[in-house]
């Protein structure tokens, strides 16, 4: 053979293995965006099986509290459906009024002693509190890796890798305007 044909053929062996990196590379990517929801969807499943619990606690204190109560439930119901069904848009709007819910029931708790008082609606509260404070540290690994997964399969030369093999954007999980504004809190107790 010669020099020339040998220069060719490691040249072609260098450039495949360069493209079976980016391949590769971006398949980590995408399977880290997976595994990033299914951390959220495990603790939003936990939280999902703890709210009907937390609910009927305090049923059996708050007769007079049933509006609240039924909006907690209704919005378990749709941060259920758009989990079950990978709708990172309408999760975030459930979301939403699953928090509002929920942070008036707690506000509402404090108007009864004995509620407050009861060890299985102290022990749901901070389960529910700890599984809300790890939803918000799963959502941000989330977007972050949304995030890379979608810089890289834009940047050169990974888009063309990106683009042969049909590699996809994935959608960050966003916040509704309501969950961003400040809370009311004389509105808690109205």
């Amino acid at each position: 053979m010669s020099l020339f044909l040998v220069g060719l053929l490691i040249a072609a062996i260098l450039v495949l293995a360069w493209g079976v990196s980016l391949y590769n590379a971006l398949v980590r990517l995408k399977h880290s965006v997976t595994k990033a929801w299914s951390n959220i969807d495990v603790l939003l499943k936990q939280r999902h099986d703890e709210l009907p619990k937390l609910v009927e606690t305090c049923k059996q204190y708050m007769q007079h509290e049933r509006q609240t109560l039924e909006a907690v439930i209704s919005a378990r119901n749709a941060v259920s459906s758009a989990r079950e069904q990978h709708d990172i848009g309408a999760l975030g709007t459930a979301e939403t009024g699953l928090r509002l819910g929920l942070g008036k029931l707690f506000a509402l708790a404090e108007n009864y002693p004995e509620l407050k008082a009861n060890e299985s609606f102290q022990f749901l509260q901070q389960r529910i509190s700890g599984l809300e404070n790890g939803i918000a540290d799963r959502r941000e690994l989330y977007n972050e890796a949304v995030n890379l997964n979608n810089v890289r399969i834009e940047q050169f030369p990974d888009v063309l890798i990106a683009r042969y093999f049909n590699f996809t954007a994935a959608e960050l999980l966003r916040f509704s305007d309501a969950e961003k504004a400040e809370v009311d809190i004389k509105s808690l107790f109205g």
